[in-house]
């Protein structure tokens, strides 16, 4: 008889501890169907390489063994994988919506070379630049008053050349 384990050994260990590799490759991974992928793909190893199995009561050893090996390539290809895929796109506009948006774009940019030249200021160093009204008056070296005024002034104004309601 050639050294190594039987087929009819193997198959009485499968029949044997199949529940309990089951259960170990359950607790290192988290999903039922990769549990059984990586308990078959163990028994389908070692039956391979039975003959290189010289003591038969090893067996269970060498099973728990590639259990464990084949589910931490599992987890190394899990992780891969996500850290592999794409992030997903975000929403894009249709080509409708971004031309539209761009035509926006335009009359706003129009609209505002009509302001007066403080007017123009106001509103891009407080809503383009995200300025407070006070760091507007100090970058402009006017009051704050008169920020809110050139600001109140150049909205009304774009209001009405973009066609808003007031």
């Amino acid at each position: 008889m050639a050294a190594g384990t039987t087929v009819d050994h193997l198959t009485e260990t499968y029949r044997t501890h199949y529940r309990s590799l089951l259960g170990l490759a359950a607790l290192l991974l988290d999903d039922t169907a990769s549990c059984e992928d990586v308990v078959q793909e163990a028994f389908i190893r070692v039956h391979s390489a039975r003959k290189r199995v010289r003591e038969p009561e090893k067996t269970l050893a060498y099973l728990r063994q590639t259990v464990v090996n084949l589910s931490r390539s599992a987890l190394r290809r899990r992780i891969l994988g996500l850290k592999l895929l794409s992030k997903p796109m975000p929403d894009m506009a249709s080509a409708e919506e971004g031309a539209y948006d761009q035509l926006e774009r335009d009359s706003l940019i129009k609209a505002m070379k009509g302001l007066q030249r403080r007017q123009r200021e106001v509103l891009v160093l407080r809503y383009f630049a995200d300025m407070t009204e006070a760091q507007v008056a100090e970058t402009l070296g006017i009051s704050l008053g008169s920020v809110k005024a050139y600001g109140s002034r150049g909205i009304a104004a774009l209001r009405l050349a973009m066609g808003a309601p007031a």
